[in-house]
């Protein structure tokens, strides 16, 4: 039984230079479904891509709500700081 899924288009540099998929992120019952490829020698740069999506998604909140970027970024780095301190927190 399928139901219909809203995906994103793949960001249009990729779409005309390439590229490779790295994560995919749905929410599936309120929950976070992944994928996603090691794709990177160094762990550190997911760190890196983590922080760089977080930077993104405040941007949005920014766009669509009252919240500026930068409460939307501290909202975001507390719920992460949180997780890595409790992992169970927000499960």
């Amino acid at each position: 039984m399928s139901q219909d899924f809203a995906e994103l288009s793949a960001p249009p540099d990729a779409l005309e230079q390439g590229g490779i998929e790295v994560l995919r992120a749905a929410v599936v019952d309120g929950a976070v479904s992944v994928a996603l490829r090691r794709s990177f020698d160094d762990p550190a740069t997911w760190g890196r891509l983590l922080v760089d999506l977080a930077r993104q998604a405040a941007r949005a909140y920014a766009v669509d709500t009252d919240l500026s970027e930068e409460e939307a970024f501290e909202r975001i780095r507390a719920a992460i700081e949180a997780e890595c301190l409790d992992p169970g927190a927000f499960n």
